[in-house]
């Protein structure tokens, strides 16, 4: 910008605002590129997935350990909340339950923690945050043994298989591509697709 003689300023040139224009817009794209804002959305996602199955594993544990006749409800076929019809990161077909009430043997985990004396630790069993085929929730028990399985598919490339922060193969789990937690992991045989 330059001062006339008469004390007048003079504005910007149209070459001048094109070429701050033109850095700004290189310097915008890559900004995008480098943060990748998709990815840390399904980020975001798979942290959620993880405190989800936390909490839910943590309430049956308390279950287990605080209800004097304990019973991890269904356990005949493995349950999947709304979204699900076959098993995370598998083919076989799981029981679709839709519900989150933690008073109902109905829902995805089959369990009422209403029976623990101090009250459910929870007040609804979650559901996956994008909830579609591909994404959701399991859950699998042995009642013999009082052993019970919850599993999600990461969808990050930092939480799934050979990502950064691989959850799914260091998880103890049988399947290195599906997030295996609970107090057995591995109870649900899923085939690698």
């Amino acid at each position: 910008m330059q001062m006339k003689k008469n004390g007048l300023a003079k504005g910007f040139t149209l070459l001048e605002l094109l070429i701050v224009i033109a850095i700004l817009a290189v310097l915008s794209t890559i900004v995008v590129l480098v943060l990748n804002p998709a990815e840390y959305l399904k980020q975001a996602r798979d942290a959620q997935r993880l405190t989800d199955l936390k909490a839910v594993s943590s309430a049956l544990n308390l279950y287990l350990s605080s209800v004097t006749s304990p019973s991890l409800g269904t356990c005949a076929a493995v349950q999947c909340s709304t979204g699900g019809t076959t098993i995370p990161g598998g083919t076989s077909a799981c029981t679709q339950n839709t519900g989150t009430d933690v008073n109902l043997t109905t829902s995805w985990v089959t369990v009422k923690l209403t029976d623990i004396t101090s009250g459910s630790p929870i007040a609804r069993y979650p559901i996956d945050p994008t909830s579609n085929a591909t994404y959701h929730y399991a859950y699998h028990c042995s009642s013999t043994a009082n052993t019970y399985e919850l599993n999600a598919k990461m969808e990050s490339d930092k939480y799934k298989n050979g990502g950064g922060s691989d959850m799914e193969s260091k998880d103890g789990g049988n399947n290195v591509n599906v997030y295996e937690t609970g107090n057995a992991p591995g109870l649900i045989l899923i085939p690698a697709v």
